[in-house]
């Protein structure tokens, strides 16, 4: 794997931290910019909604430039955005910073994922995209508990202050050490690019992933009044059990990326199967602390486990467009971080309870690994069909075998 592979993925350590670190600083966030812990909380889907809006429109937009000036911009413009919120005097604009930091980190996740789709033999796309989400689970690992450790003892502005730092040593790798990609030999179209939509692979690709992702977050994004609330928890050990779901996404972000190579549906089969067994047991049994604590450990392993394979599958179904093939799914998953998360506050406020988000998560799980079954059945179909057709029908087989 290159080493530029890897800067990358440190990369979107600093990206997947800013992202993910307010969770722990909503409160001091609120309080000093005098809104309420919702209102605080908007920031947080402020910044998803920008990931979604912000990862094909910047594709499309940096289309025609280098590659490598392109990471450059968007690393700088990211970094400007933590700097924004630091010293943001309202919370308007620290609003405005989270939506312009969601864009530059949209535009970024998708340019650097075909970036290192590109300096990879088609073998080995899945171990190049688990090392990138490598950084959103060690984001999850280290970036959000150093993040509240930071905001507890100098001010939540500090936070800001240290992605900001990491994002320059970010900046500063990519500059040296990230080669710049051959342009190809025709100009990329945005009719040509826009032609990948037509395909319906590459639509239950994108509702695969929206619902693999929400189905995960929308029992996640409640885990701490869960632990508290009906396993009986003291609030000392959210952190802890947070850190758990973390470990076990940094564990199957590994895994799943070196099997993925291989064995992609049976990788995106069992894993999405996994997570609603694991989703339906936290529901069953989240009022014994023992198994809630186990269930978010198993639960980050799952659900980390399909994510190089639900990448590399949308690399594979729309290998004539690798920019938007990035954004697509960089918009999908974050589309399922905005529903899982309201689909779970829906379920509460109905009366459930913080446990029902775990049903909800499941049925979200399920639909996904439907899906998954049902692209599955058209990609044997079409190998069927391409067989019996022959030499003659090469360009269909080219577009079966991505």
């Amino acid at each position: 794997m290159p080493l530029a592979v890897h800067l990358l993925g440190l990369s979107v350590f600093a990206l997947g931290t800013s992202e993910f670190m307010l969770s722990g600083l909503l409160p001091p966030i609120a309080a000093d910019m005098g809104v309420s812990i919702p209102q605080a909380g908007l920031l947080i889907s402020a910044f998803a909604i920008g990931m979604v809006v912000g990862a094909p429109l910047l594709a499309v937009a940096t289309l025609g430039l280098p590659r490598k000036t392109t990471l450059v911009a968007l690393i700088s413009l990211f970094g400007l955005g933590q700097v924004a919120g630091a010293l943001a005097p309202s919370y308007e604009v620290l609003f405005a910073s989270r939506v312009l930091s969601a864009l530059a980190c949209a535009g970024f996740w998708a340019v650097g994922a075909a970036v290192a789709i590109a300096m990879v033999p088609v073998t080995s796309r899945a171990r190049a995209m688990a090392v990138m989400i490598g950084g959103l689970s060690l984001a999850n690992v280290l970036g959000v508990p150093a993040g509240a450790f930071l905001g507890e003892h100098l001010g939540w502005r500090a936070a800001f202050w240290a992605v900001g730092a990491a994002s320059a040593v970010a900046l500063a790798g990519v500059a040296t050490l990230v080669p710049r990609i051959p342009r190809p030999d025709r100009r990329p179209r945005l009719r040509g690019e826009l032609a990948i939509y037509r395909d319906r692979q590459v639509w239950l690709a994108v509702a695969a992933t929206a619902l693999a992702a929400g189905g995960v977050f929308c029992a996640f994004s409640y885990l701490a009044p869960l632990l508290t609330e009906v396993a009986g928890l003291s609030a000392g050990w959210v952190p802890t059990v947070l850190g758990l779901f973390g470990t076990g996404a940094l564990a199957g972000t590994v895994i799943g990326g070196r099997v993925a190579d291989a064995r992609l549906f049976g990788v995106l089969l069992s894993g999405t199967a996994a997570s609603t067994v694991l989703l339906a047991a936290l529901a069953l049994l989240a009022s014994s602390p023992a198994a809630a604590v186990a269930l978010a450990f198993c639960l980050g392993f799952s659900s980390f486990f399909t994510a190089p394979a639900l990448n590399a599958r949308m690399f594979n179904v729309a290998g004539a467009a690798p920019t938007l093939a990035g954004a697509t799914t960089t918009a999908a998953f974050n589309l399922g971080n905005t529903a899982g998360p309201w689909l779970g506050g829906a379920v509460i406020d109905a009366g459930f309870g913080f446990a029902s988000t775990a049903w909800a998560g499941a049925a979200m799980t399920a639909a996904a690994a439907g899906l998954v079954a049902l692209s599955l059945r058209v990609h044997s179909r079409s190998r069927v069909v391409t067989g019996a057709l022959g030499a003659s029908a090469a360009p269909v087989g080219d577009r079966v075998r991505r």
